[in-house]
């Protein structure tokens, strides 16, 4: 039996989905420390906000350099290292004495770690394993799944904190980060050229995209996606504390939110194989404005905050499988590592926006009010960025099509 037969598209995907359920479950459980760190340790909420900003603008700024190298060697040795210098990070977090300590932990290090075991890499390589008409299917699945790890992750973390304190549940995280380096065997291996298509390096495949204008409008409206889900997934437990409520229902809400998201980006990748995927997008974006204002004007209940968690959820990462999938559609998947990796450095340009500025402005104002407000604007604003991108494959992957 041939060597690489194991690593059959399914399992690619089962073992991809675990990865991107360990790493996105840990970074969006993060939320929930925020205020007993802050309280504990005698830091400003802007200490922490800092530290999460940084993780998410060198995640951002490393992305592009993490799917060059998964593109070039291969994504499991990037996902093996990636998760190393990720449980690193978690655990100094549990032990950092001062800001410097904890920034470099989970600013730079989990920054880093999650450059190399997110969606940009994972998703690349069960996009190249998927059957072709199957392709966005296998993509929303992917991210639903991952999506799973904030609703499995968090009230783990939640009971460990409730149980041992806030260190010990770090530690517990750090642990369960440990599993991602085994899983990037099924990973293994690097892009191969289609024989059917024109030859074309990773330069040339950059500048193709540069020169596209529906690549620069995809790009700018994941800045927005990331400002969103930044700010929501930061500061939405401690603004849910400020309002008197316990800090249980803050986890609950990240829970809740996790359990839309699984149906949001199974859904957006099913009718990302079916309807104009840029559509889509708009629609969502536009959704999410609507829903944010929605529980910005209610008074603030349980079931105000459930209802919003529940709904911003569903509208919360469907936008990766239709992103990533129109990176792919556009410009095939040889290099989808490296070009999605740019256009996720604008998401997380945003997500660096707005997890510092929900921060800056708190500590400013004593209020949230502004970054919701803002946070409504640049959803209708990247609504309208996707309607002028043009879908349709770039002339060199026309013979692939005949």
């Amino acid at each position: 039996m041939p060597a690489m037969t194991w690593r059959t598209p399914a399992v690619v995907l089962v073992c991809g989905t675990v990865v991107l359920l360990i790493s996105f479950g840990t970074r969006t459980s993060f939320g929930i420390f925020l205020k007993p760190v802050s309280d504990s340790l005698g830091w400003g909420r802007e200490v922490f906000a800092m530290a999460m900003a940084i993780q998410n603008l060198l995640w951002g700024l490393a992305q592009p350099f993490a799917g060059a190298l998964a593109d070039r060697f291969g994504a499991g040795r990037v996902v093996a290292a990636a998760s190393a210098v990720y449980v690193l990070g978690v655990a100094l977090m549990s032990v950092a004495a001062s800001p410097l300590d904890f920034t470099l932990g989970a600013g730079v290090m989990v920054g880093l770690g999650l450059s190399g075991t997110s969606f940009p890499i994972v998703l690349a390589v069960v996009g190249r394993a998927a059957p072709v008409r199957r392709q966005s299917l296998y993509l929303g699945i992917a991210a639903a799944g991952g999506s799973s790890g904030q609703l499995l992750v968090v009230p783990l973390a939640q009971a460990v904190m409730t149980a041992w304190g806030w260190p010990a549940a770090l530690v517990a995280l750090a642990l369960l980060c440990l599993a991602m380096a085994p899983l990037a065997a099924a990973l293994a291996g690097r892009a191969r050229h289609d024989p059917a298509l024109p030859e074309q390096a990773m330069g040339a495949a950059i500048k193709e995209a540069g020169g596209h204008g529906g690549y620069w409008f995809l790009t700018a409206g994941f800045f927005v996606c990331g400002f969103h889900v930044a700010f929501i997934g930061t500061h939405l437990p401690a603004f849910i504390v400020d309002q008197g409520e316990a800090p249980a229902l803050g986890a609950l809400a990240l829970m809740l939110i996790g359990l839309g998201n699984i149906a949001g980006s199974y859904l957006a990748g099913a009718l990302g194989g079916r309807f104009s995927k840029k559509y889509l997008l708009s629609g969502l974006y536009f959704a999410r404005s609507l829903v944010i204002t929605a529980f910005v004007l209610s008074p603030v209940s349980d079931l105000s905050i459930m209802a919003f968690a529940l709904a911003i959820g569903v509208l919360w990462l469907g936008t990766v499988p239709l992103t990533s999938g129109l990176v792919a559609q556009i410009f095939g998947v040889r290099y989808l590592a490296t070009l999605f990796g740019f256009v996720f450095l604008s998401h997380q340009v945003g997500a660096f926006l707005g997890v510092w500025l929900g921060g800056y402005l708190f500590d400013l104002t004593g209020s949230y009010q502004g970054v919701w407000w803002i946070a409504v604007g640049l959803g209708l604003t990247a609504a309208a960025l996707h309607f002028p991108i043009d879908e349709r494959p770039v002339a060199r992957l026309v013979p692939a099509a005949r």
